[in-house]
Parts: structure tokens; C-alpha cells; sequence
């Protein structure tokens, strides 16, 4: 169950019932903004969701909430949403600035952002979720699925895809990308640009980020099931778990997205053709604050694929002789998702491990991030494609503060 509240108002369209619970915080004029059950299947609970009651703010979090009303002001100041919840108690949900500059229109708690990469953790889901179901293997031969299927994949497996350990070349690593990049294209016609290149390296031998990886996966499920990628998230999952603000918009056909702004010379430009039907299973997703949080809740705690596959997903897969990251400790590369002591990239720093992905993509930048020990979820969405720090730090900020960790002030140069 949800707790939110009493005096900062419920939590909408939550998928269980709602308890009040009472926290610190105070109301704000509604508007504005572990030990897991052994299953492999949605609860019967999550398939009938509860209404969720009125859209209202809640902070708790009184060094964020400090934070985020200074930085958030002014021209250049952080747009978007926060989330922040320690188990099912909600303790931050606020938004900051505007969907529509031209329009004058402001950011509310169930404005609808795109999440880019964040949307990668729900096709590894699907694939996990097929397993789970016995339609198919992460060990499957990609070439199983794939038909007619290039020489060079013979060796790649799901696994690799998964893991971006494929060597399939990514769609930015392409020649013409920029031409690439504002062309509507099918699945279809994704793979069979995919077909044209050479591997990068013998799969399994090297761990480099790969959208075009991620098309594959979603081609997968699309042969497998049966259905388009987007049909199949949305009757396995999206519909069951309640998530009526979450969905692909590979089709270019959703409506009612905050737009995507960037920085550039001229001052604060909109970003409007997103063409996320080229990332169709590695970065075309749309959801809100809460719609993420119910997805986060189940997920974690196996009501989304069964825990052997949710150990795989949170596994990591990099081979052992990955070097660090820029200097750093690298990252742990599961399916879909990355672990890592996020913490140590600010300071005061902090060593707590969090389960995580970022998402960039036409003007937005999110970073949605999980403690595990504290079942601490924060999930931060920005609709400004050049706010990349400020993401970051705000989500470290949010669950240094949750986890009582000293208030980082700064990102670790």
C-alpha cells in the first residue's frame, strides 16, 4: 500500500488501496505539480487498480525541498518533476517550471514526460517476463528470432543485447546519423539497417552501450509474442499495474507530452521532433511521477517478472576485464538496468549502492534510481535536455537525505 500524507493530499491512481500516513510536510494547493513474495505473476490486486485520489504536492524532505526552490528559479533554473518515496511513503512530489513555454503552460504532477533510455529496463522486462512464460531464453541464439539472420550473429545471444555485450554497432556510431536520427522508421527497417554492419567486437568480450541492441530485443518480443512492442507492454504490464500515463510513442500518436527544451545560443529552444520510432524498444516510452513509482514498486518486489529473472536483470553481466569509467569504479551492467555507488559522485559523497538508469533524448534528461537496503525510490524527470547535473545532483541530494547521509552540495569534479 501507498502511505502519502494526510496534509499534502493523496497519491493518484495508485495501484493498491491508499492508507493515509502522517510525515513532515505541509499542503500545498492541489494542481501543482526486503524480503520479496516468490512469484512470477502480476497479484490479482495489481490487476484491478484503485482509483487514485486528487493530484497533490508532498514534501518532506526539508534540505531537498530548500534545494530545489532555489535552483529551480530564474531562466536557467532545473524544469521537471521529483519523486521520492522510502518504501510506500511518499515524501517528495513536486514540479518545477513549465510543459509549454510558448504556451504558458505549467508542469503538472501528471504531465507526461518522455523517459528515453529509462524506457530500456521495460523491454528487458518483456524479454524476462517471454522466459518467464517459457516462450523463449536469454540464452537463445539471436538468429532464432531474427530471420533471415546475418553470418556475423550467429554468436549473440539475448544475454548480449541485454547486456550490451552484442557488438552490434550502435544507431550513433553510424554513418549518416543525423540523417538517421529525424527519419520516421519501423522495426522492421531498423533491423534490416542493424543486418548492414559489421560487429564491433566478438560478442560477450566488451561492454558498450548500444541502442540498436535495445530495437533488436524490441523486434524480439514482436516475433515472440506476436504483437507490436508497444501492444505487449501495454497488456502485460501497463494495464494491470494501472499505469494509464505510460505508453510508446514509437507511432508518433500520443498526446498531451511536456515538451523537451534545450540550451543553445539563442536562449531556451524547443525540441519538438522527437522521432522516437527510431529507438522504439530503447528509448520511447512516456509516463509521469506516479505512473514511475508504481512501476518501481513492482518491479523491486517481483510483481513484474519472477525473482530468478529479477536477479538476472539485476545482475551484472560486463566482462571481467571492463575497465573503469572515466576513472571511477565502473558501473555494474544488469538488463536494462546499471548498479552503482551513485553517491560517490558528489560531496559530501556517500557509498550506498542504488539500482538505476539515466534517459536523454529531445530535450529531456531523467535519472530514475532504487536503494534496495532502504527500498528508497527517487525518480527525477527534467524536460530540459541540457540539465544533465542538475538531474543528477537533485536525485543524490533526494536519497542522500531519505538514506540520513550527509547533504551533498556539489557533483565530485
Amino acid at each position: 500500500m501507498f502511505h502519502v500524507p494526510r496534509q499534502a493530499g493523496g497519491h493518484p491512481r495508485l495501484t493498491l488501496a491508499l492508507i493515509a500516513a502522517t510525515v513532515l510536510g505541509a499542503a500545498v494547493a492541489a494542481g501543482v505539480a526486503s524480503s520479496r513474495p516468490v512469484t512470477s505473476e502480476i497479484p490479482a490486486a495489481a490487476q484491478t487498480p484503485a482509483p487514485r485520489p486528487p493530484v497533490q504536492v508532498v514534501q518532506a524532505l526539508p534540505e531537498l525541498t530548500e534545494a530545489l526552490d532555489r535552483v529551480s528559479r530564474g531562466g536557467r533554473g532545473f524544469s521537471g518533476a521529483v519523486l521520492v518515496a522510502r518504501g510506500d511513503q511518499v515524501l517528495v512530489r513536486q514540479v518545477y517550471g513549465m510543459a509549454d513555454h510558448e504556451q504558458g503552460r505549467p508542469l503538472a504532477l501528471e504531465s507526461r514526460f518522455r523517459l528515453a533510455s529509462v524506457s530500456k529496463q521495460f523491454t528487458a522486462a518483456a524479454i524476462l517476463k517471454l522466459q518467464d512464460e517459457g516462450v523463449l531464453s536469454v540464452d537463445d541464439p539471436l538468429c532464432k528470432w531474427i530471420q533471415p539472420c546475418p553470418e556475423a550473429w550467429a554468436p549473440i545471444r539475448l544475454r548480449h543485447l541485454l547486456a550490451h555485450t552484442s557488438g552490434v554497432p550502435d544507431l550513433m556510431a553510424r554513418p549518416a546519423w543525423g540523417l538517421q536520427r529525424v527519419t520516421p522508421a519501423t522495426s522492421e527497417e531498423l533491423t534490416e539497417d542493424s543486418k548492414q554492419y559489421r560487429l564491433q567486437f566478438p560478442p560477450g568480450t566488451k561492454v558498450r552501450y548500444d541502442n540498436a541492441g535495445y530495437n533488436l530485443l524490441g523486434a524480439v518480443v514482436e516475433v515472440a509474442s506476436g504483437m507490436s512492442l508497444a501492444t505487449y507492454l501495454q497488456r502485460t504490464f501497463f494495464t494491470p499495474l494501472g499505469m494509464a500515463d505510460t505508453g510508446s510513442d514509437a507511432d508518433g500518436k500520443a498526446r498531451n507530452l511536456v515538451t523537451g527544451y534545450a540550451h543553445f545560443p539563442g536562449g531556451l529552444t524547443p525540441q519538438k521532433d522527437a522521432n522516437v520510432s527510431i529507438v522504439f524498444g530503447a528509448g520511447a516510452l512516456y509516463s509521469t511521477l506516479d505512473d514511475m513509482l508504481v512501476w518501481e514498486r513492482a518491479l523491486h518486489h517481483d510483481r513484474v517478472v519472477s525473482p530468478r529473472a529479477y536477479a538476472q536483470m539485476t545482475a551484472d553481466h560486463a566482462p571481467n576485464s571492463t575497465p573503469k569509467e572515466r576513472g571511477r569504479v565502473r558501473r555494474d551492467w544488469g538488463f536494462g538496468l546499471f548498479a552503482n555507488s551513485l553517491g560517490r559522485q558528489v560531496r559530501p559523497a556517500f557509498e550506498d549502492r542504488q539500482i538505476y538508469h539515466t534517459g536523454s533524448w529531445s530535450g529531456f534528461r531523467n535519472l530514475v534510481t532504487y536503494q534496495p537496503e532502504a527500498d528508497v525510490t527517487v525518480i527525477v524527470l527534467s524536460n530540459n535536455y541540457h540539465q544533465r547535473d542538475q538531474v543528477f545532483l537533485i536525485a543524490e541530494q533526494a536519497m542522500a537525505e531519505t538514506l540520513g547521509r550527509p547533504f551533498p552540495t556539489a557533483l565530485a569534479r
